[in-house]
Order: C-alpha cells, then structure tokens, then sequence
C-alpha cells in the first residue's frame, strides 16, 4: 500500500538525521564531556580567582566571593546571567533588612521580622529566587558575631558578592563562552526530529500494528520540550546574536509546543484504528500527505539548525497535500455506508489533526523567516 511505502522510505531518512544529530566523538573524550571539564575549569578559576582578589583588596572573609563564584557560575552565559541576578539582588535586600532590623529590638524577634518581611517583598517583586539569598544575607549580617557596626558587615557582605559575580560573569563570558541561544538552536532543531519521529510512531498504529516505542518516543519529545524552555529563559538574558534571534526562538519554542499538543491530539484519534478499513480509501492522498509531513519535520529542522528559514521545501506543497485529501474525502463519502460510524469518525479526526500539523509545520519556518527579516521568495 503506498502509505507504508512513504512511511518506510521516511523511517530510513529520520533514522539518518537522528544519528547525524548526536554529538561527534573527538579522541576519547565526547563533546559533552569536554564541555564538563571546561565548566568545572572555568569554576576553578573564578574561585581561585575571586580567592585571590579578596586578598588583594582587603576583604574580610573573602571565601564568600568565590563561594557566590561558584554557586552563580552555570554551563552557559545566560543561565549566569540569571544567576548571577537573583543572587545580587537577594544579597541587597538581604543586607537592607538585615542593617535596619538590627537598629531596634532585640534577638530573636528582629530577625524573625527582618527575614519575613525580605521574603515578603522579595515575593511582591516577583523575586521568588531571591528571597533565599535575601535570608541567607540576613543570617549572617544578624547572627554572625564580628567586631565592627553591623553596616560594615552587611557592605563587605555586599562587596563580596559583587566581586563574586563580576569574577564569574568575566570567566564565563571571556573564557569559552557557551552561549544558551546556540544550545537553544540545536536543542529545537533535534526537537523537531524527535517531534518527526513521534508522528511517525502514531500514523503507524493508524494502518498497521501499534509502535512499541510510542510511550519512549513521546515522553522524548515532553522532555525535549521542557530541556528546550529551560534554555529559553537563559537564552533572554544573554546578548542578542542578531536581528531576529530572539523572536526567531521564541516562535519555534512556540510552535514546538502547539505541534506536540497536536500529535497528542492526533495519537488519541487514532487509538484502536489498526483494523480501520476506510482510511485504506483515501489512498494515494493520505500518504502523500503523511509522507511530506514526515519530510517537513526534517526541512524545518534543518533550516533551524542552519538559521535559515527562507529556502521552501523541493517537490512539496503541504496545502496542496490537504486540498487533496479533501477532494479525496468528498469521493469516497459514498461509500461510508460500507464502513462503520467509528471508521468514518476516526479518518476525519485524523484528517483534521493532519492539516493542523501540517500547517503548524508550515508557519513554523514561514514566521520565523519573517521574524528574523528575511526575504520570502
């Protein structure tokens, strides 16, 4: 039947891509691990670094600039970046409550009030990650015993986690810098190939035997979609790398997401369907339209993986795709009454899913191309 035919030449074509995409060996060591060692590098030399500096400027304590160091240095400039944030400013407000509650009152009530009132404004502000920083700073500015007035501890408190993150956003950003946009790109690109693989999965429970990797595939795809927003809220903070780049991203998450809640949609239409003989009907349209679907996760894929969106598809025309399985619906509507009333429900749940993924597909590179200001052809 030509709708296997299309499906097995795409299942060769996807298990291609899905091995170019993982990371190429270099001697003995992967990529991933090489980045490993170049983070925990990097970490070791901005705490040593910060250590170092302490010293030189007369910082009391100076283990607590390399301790801030280490905690808001993370495998890419922009997770620093919001590291590096949250930290800073739950070290101000920290160190604000903590000077001023230590002015009235005696212990333990000032620092009940002081801490409580830091997370409560921490919270009103939208800093949520913050406030366990603003406590940690109102800790050791009222209850560590040193010589001195309290607003001196609370400003080398202050000045020790500057240096901190100034020493860690220097590292990271000057010493092989691992942008989170760049990440981003790729981690969207295997996204849509895991998507491609997904769909593939559930079309072949729709006129065959159920994929045993179904379950594997989609909880893949979950995963790469919430690995892919975690470097999207990283990738915000870092400087643009050109017109577009964080629209373009955005977009793609976008679509990401809207594909995948339509494949769910589209696995449960599809559920029990294997001994569906209607769809067997709506051949060649039905399988042309699959099979360029199939090649469309692949084309946007790689267009994100080489940043542009303004090449279209050779040899094919989603739309064109649809209007013919229309056409092909409204054919063989006479005889439905072959065929039962779940057979004729089910083909056009599917139906109607297919074209919202196929569109979804199409947008997703026609958007991006004019977000990031490219030309249509």
């Amino acid at each position: 039947m030509q709708f296997k035919a299309h499906k097995t030449r795409s299942q060769h074509q996807l298990a291609i891509k899905l091995r170019v995409q993982q990371p190429a060996k270099s001697g003995m060591l992967s990529w991933e691990r090489q980045r490993l060692l170049i983070h925990a590098a990097k970490t070791a030399l901005a705490a040593t670094l910060c250590w170092w500096l302490a010293l030189r400027f007369g910082l009391h304590d100076g283990y607590w600039g390399s301790i801030s160091a280490i905690i808001v240095l993370q495998s890419n400039v922009g997770s620093t970046v919001t590291a590096s944030r949250d930290r800073i400013l739950g070290t101000i407000i920290g160190a604000v409550f903590g000077f001023s509650f230590s002015l009235f009152g005696t212990l333990p009530w000032n620092y009940v009030l002081a801490v409580l009132a830091a997370v409560i404004v921490c919270g009103l502000f939208g800093l949520r990650n913050s406030s366990r920083l603003a406590g940690v700073t109102i800790t050791i500015v009222m209850l560590v015993h040193q010589p001195g007035p309290r607003w001196s501890l609370a400003l080398d408190r202050v000045l020790q986690v500057v240096l901190g993150i100034v020493v860690a956003l220097a590292v990271t950003t000057l010493i092989f810098p691992d942008r989170a946009r760049l990440r981003l790109r790729d981690g969207l690109a295997q996204e849509f190939l895991v998507l491609g693989a997904f769909f593939e999965a559930i079309l072949q429970g729709f006129l065959g035997a159920p994929a045993e990797n179904l379950h594997a595939l989609r909880e893949d795809a979950l995963a790469m979609l919430r690995g892919n927003n975690q470097l999207l809220e990283a990738a915000r903070n870092e400087p643009s790398g050109g017109p577009g780049w964080r629209e373009g991203l955005n977009l793609l998450s976008q679509f990401g997401r809207s594909i995948f809640d339509a494949l769910v949609a589209l696995e449960f239409s599809v559920k029990d369907s294997h001994h569906d003989r209607f769809a067997q009907q709506l051949e060649p349209a039905l399988g042309k339209l699959v099979a360029d679907i199939h090649r469309g996760f692949q084309h946007v894929a790689g267009r994100i993986h080489k940043w542009r969106f303004d090449v279209e598809p050779r040899r094919m025309n989603l739309e064109n795709d649809i209007e013919q399985l229309e056409a092909r619906m409204d054919q063989v509507r006479h005889t439905g009454i072959e065929f039962s009333q779940a057979e004729i429900l089910r083909a056009y749940a599917v139906q109607l899913h297919l074209k919202q993924v196929a569109r979804l597909l199409r947008d997703s590179r026609v958007e991006t191309s004019r977000a990031v200001g490219e030309i249509q052809k």
